[in-house]
């Protein structure tokens, strides 16, 4: 039975096409800066739908038929210029910095995402712990914790906020945990602290078994939570990124459009804070995968770079663009992969 809904498309087609948007333009604003030319600056893949030509500035801003995708064409990107705007005669921390524009602007807007997704809860819970309306004794407290600790780190992770309390439990609590803690005004250190566990599709995470106590609601404390949970949820995609590696989790793990099209409209219909969660996530997610040093991503050409920074020569043109096109390949075969398993799921 196929679960995903029409009216799910629309809301994943517009996320998409801005989280694109975004990332596009972080690079063409920070081209522009440096004083590159551009050609042509595009939201979407395929044909040419629209889209108009600066007479100013001689950009063609395009719109194309398929809502996945986008680029900057930048001038000498791709091909030998001797034009001064070209992006192959800036100097190379500029070529860097439009390189790593992209990712950035999308980090970026993941943090102003998750700062007005934690002004409209309204209550800012603490790492401080709380064992009211719990009847008997939970296993955290049998195990040292006490009614009052203000939680500084979960193992070697510092924490600064419920969330990252609850996350790092989550990764680390399925075996006995050290924990860092204050008490009393004094830092004390817990060893072998346990909690129970639950299992979700075979993979084992641990469980909070307390309440959390709640800062106040000040603009300064929105901040820093709006920033270490922004922080948090970086370190967790790059975390699932390398459990994925290392085989804890498999392929099917992994989600394409039409998953992450499922997900979107469903988190539509849950209401403005669970989209504003699932909205963090994508963004965050793209913005860190584009960091990864695989060739065609933008991690891969700021490795290159970094290489020609090093060995104080550019790589040769036509190599590089022979790597990148066999990863891109690659990459388009694994979202067909993941995209077949989103359909198959689906039934």
């Amino acid at each position: 039975m196929i679960v995903i809904k029409l009216w799910y498309i629309l809301p994943a087609i517009l996320v998409f096409g801005f989280l694109i948007f975004i990332h596009e333009f972080g690079h063409y604003l920070c081209a522009r800066a440096c004083g590159v030319g551009i050609k042509e600056f595009a939201i979407g893949m395929g044909p040419r739908i629209g889209g108009w030509t600066s007479k100013k500035s001689g950009i063609q801003y395009s719109v194309r038929a398929l809502p996945f995708g986008g680029y900057v064409s930048m001038l000498g990107e791709d091909e030998e210029s001797d034009d001064e705007r070209s992006f192959t005669k800036k100097k190379i921390w500029q070529r860097m910095l439009i390189i790593l524009a992209g990712p950035v602007m999308n980090l970026v807007i993941g943090l102003l995402a998750m700062t007005i997704m934690v002004s409209a809860v309204g209550t800012l819970y603490s790492t401080e712990v709380e064992y009211r309306e719990l009847s008997g004794v939970a296993i955290s407290e049998a195990n040292g914790l006490q009614d009052g600790d203000e939680i500084l780190k979960v193992g070697k992770v510092r924490v600064h906020t419920r969330y990252e309390v609850t996350y790092e439990i989550m990764r680390q609590g399925t075996e006995p945990v050290e924990l860092t803690v204050k008490r009393d005004g004094e830092t004390v250190r817990l060893e072998n602290v346990l909690f129970p566990s639950r299992e979700v599709d075979g993979m084992l995470f641990g469980a909070v078994d307390f309440y959390g106590g709640t800062d106040d609601f000040t603009v300064r404390n929105i901040l820093k939570h709006s920033f270490f949970r922004s922080v948090s949820t970086v370190k967790m995609v790059i975390d699932s990124l390398a459990e994925l590696i290392g085989g804890r989790y498999g392929m099917e793990a992994l989600s394409g459009p039409v998953g992450m099209t499922q997900t979107i409209g469903e988190s539509v219909a849950g209401g403005f804070q669970s989209f504003m969660y699932i909205f963090v996530i994508i963004t965050m997610n793209l913005g860190v995968f584009n960091l990864l040093p695989i060739p065609a991503l933008d991690g891969g050409r700021f490795l290159f770079l970094t290489i020609e920074a090093v060995i104080r020569r550019p790589i040769n043109p036509k190599v590089e663009g022979y790597i990148h096109a066999v990863a891109l390949l690659l990459l388009l075969g694994l979202a067909v992969v993941v995209t077949f398993n989103d359909i198959i799921r689906l039934f």
